[in-house]
């Protein structure tokens, strides 16, 4: 018996009236247990009488939805009409899904953001599991690179079917995925979107990193894609980079520089400045650059305070006047204060700037290649290393300044893979 169309229901074509959901739904109380090629004749019927883009994806959406358990968003939504509970081979299996993704992607709306990006990379996922045509491939990455800001990062995460990587996930992939976000003239590669696709990959590498098979080329490609001035923070690669190093503790110290020179210390917090100022995994120099940081950090805070305690009136700089005068003995404790944090901060200055003179000359002296004897150190009882003399003693001053620093402050709740 031939099919004939479906008589599309009245009020699907009263597009400016009805939600993409519903229109879906209505949709299929009659088109749900049509098979594919139907499908698309009707789906072609409703496109011809001017119906709004977002309500043909909801209806291709759902159908996916309803044929193929893996596009679905929410296990509660797999029904049981589905390929995986047909009395077939796995291979027959595998080649429906394989015709049903390329059917899909070759009647998908053509408009920008017409199709949610996270149904795309689920997709996409399905369509690399299955082996669909490279030209299909292509055309689901390039659409989900205009829209790669929309991403989540459980969406992100695609396991890797390839039998030549070792890697869990397919980092390849999502290195494609943000070059050509980058590069394409669909996107805005300023402002928020970057900004969002920056932070998606940061989260990302976090996830990847605990992978013992990453490489740290593969890791590399990826955190150094995005500009310097992508990222509005640094904590978010930083959490990354460390997890890497605790996953893979034999990366050598050449390899260790290179991964720190991705981070730039002024863009980190101050809990992330205070976790990497005692990170043991962090080659030394990345950690005096971060304290050198922080020290300008602190001295600009308090240029500023001495700024704005000289002038004669707040009004002069934009500020509220305070809700009473501060009293002659509250003036006192507030420049002693002030002058206590700027002794403190020439002190760790100093104290920086001859560990790392010191430093300069151990390298020079033994041709590069750093030595802790250089520096005064020797094994104890139970065979760690502490320092001798003036420089522990500048140590010690280092951290009490520290503590200083961030008291009052809520720390930092990292992941526990950052310890």
């Amino acid at each position: 018996m031939q099919n004939s169309p479906v008589a599309l229901p009245e009020s699907i074509t009263l597009s400016s009236k009805l939600s993409p959901l519903m229109a879906a739904e209505i949709f299929f109380d009659d088109a749900c247990i049509l098979d594919m090629d139907y499908f698309v004749k009707t789906l072609s019927s409703i496109q011809g009488k001017g119906v709004r883009p977002d309500l043909v994806s909801s209806i291709i959406t759902h159908y996916a939805s309803k044929w193929l358990p893996d596009m679905a968003a929410d296990e509660s939504e797999r029904t049981i009409a589905s390929f995986e509970d047909s009395p077939e081979s796995i291979t027959a299996s595998w080649m429906k899904k394989r015709f049903f993704i390329e059917t899909l992607v070759g009647i998908l709306p053509q408009e920008k953001d017409s199709i949610p990006c996270n149904f795309l990379l689920r997709l996409l996922r399905v369509a690399n599991m299955v082996n669909v045509d490279t030209g299909c491939l292509m055309e689901l990455e390039k659409r989900i690179s205009w829209q790669l800001d929309q991403a989540s990062l459980k969406e992100l995460m695609i396991p890797c079917f390839s039998h030549t990587s070792a890697t869990l996930l397919d980092v390849e992939l999502v290195r494609r995925l943000v070059t050509n976000f980058l590069g394409s003239d669909e996107v805005s590669k300023t402002g928020t979107s970057l900004l969002k696709v920056a932070k998606l990959v940061d989260s990302y590498l976090a996830e990847a990193a605990v992978d013992s098979q990453l490489m740290l080329s593969e890791f590399v490609a990826l955190a150094g894609l995005l500009p310097s001035h992508a990222r509005s923070t640094d904590d978010g690669l930083y959490r990354a980079i460390d997890t890497y190093l605790k996953a893979h503790p034999e990366v050598p110290k050449q390899d260790r520089k290179r991964l720190c020179s991705l981070i730039d210390s002024r863009k980190l917090s101050s809990e992330a400045s205070l976790h990497a100022s005692q990170n043991e995994r962090l080659p030394v120099r990345a950690v005096i650059q971060v304290l050198l940081s922080e020290q300008s950090k602190v001295t600009k805070h308090i240029e500023w305070s001495g700024s704005l305690s000289g002038a004669r009136s707040p009004g002069i700089l934009g500020l509220e006047l305070p809700a009473r005068c501060l009293s002659k003995r509250e003036m006192n404790v507030q420049q002693m204060e002030i002058k206590r944090l700027r002794e403190d901060v020439l002190r760790l200055q100093s104290q920086c700037m001859a560990m790392e003179g010191q430093m300069e000359k151990m390298l020079e002296k033994n041709n590069c290649c750093f030595s802790w004897k250089g520096l005064g150190l020797r094994a104890n009882k139970v065979g760690g290393l502490e320092r001798e003399g003036e420089l522990m003693v500048g140590v010690k001053a280092v951290g009490d300044t520290k503590a200083q620093l961030v008291r009052g402050r809520t720390s930092m709740k990292w992941r526990n893979s950052v310890s």
